[in-house]
């Protein structure tokens, strides 16, 4: 499958959210709060970015976006830290190796902005997501039960050196 992994811009930002919406709620339930959390993340990007050290890119086969992947800084209090966001490969697209080629490219931009670590919360549900980070260094640190978006799930925090 040919792939390309283009910046991210406002025009993609529509898809971004009915995808995470549609597949999030077709595959785990979620209600309609997953995609305005998903806006919101998005909105705050837009409007707070820091290109030096922040970056979000869309994966493209023709004309078609397959995935995207975020790096963005964890917190002010906290500039060491990359947080990995909006990690989401479309079904069409997975098994295809694209889900290695967005996480490298995220890795690779966090080490050049000169990160020391990586984190990322999730759900134990998202098990696949769970395996692409256990081979590529990262460790889960937390799990803990709690209810969100509509459904019981388990919040995990992973987390890696750079």
């Amino acid at each position: 499958m040919q792939r390309d992994l283009r910046p991210f811009s406002a025009a993609d930002s529509e898809w971004l959210v009915e995808r995470h919406g549609t597949l999030y709620h077709r595959d785990e339930g979620f209600d309609e709060s997953f995609p305005i959390l998903v806006r919101g993340i998005i909105d705050d990007f837009l409007t707070h970015r820091d290109p030096s050290c922040e970056s979000g890119w869309i994966a493209w086969c023709g004309a078609n976006r397959l995935g995207s992947i975020f790096c963005v800084r964890e917190a002010a209090a906290t500039p060491q830290i990359a947080k990995l966001r909006l990690f989401l490969v479309d079904p069409e697209a997975r098994g295809t190796g694209l889900a290695q080629h967005l996480l490298d490219t995220c890795l690779g931009f966090a080490k050049g902005a000169g990160y020391r670590q990586m984190r990322l919360w999730t759900h134990e549900s998202h098990r696949a997501a769970g395996r692409i980070y256990g081979r590529n260094g990262f460790a889960l640190v937390t799990a803990r039960p709690t209810h969100s978006f509509g459904q019981d799930v388990v919040e995990q925090i992973w987390q890696r050196d750079l």
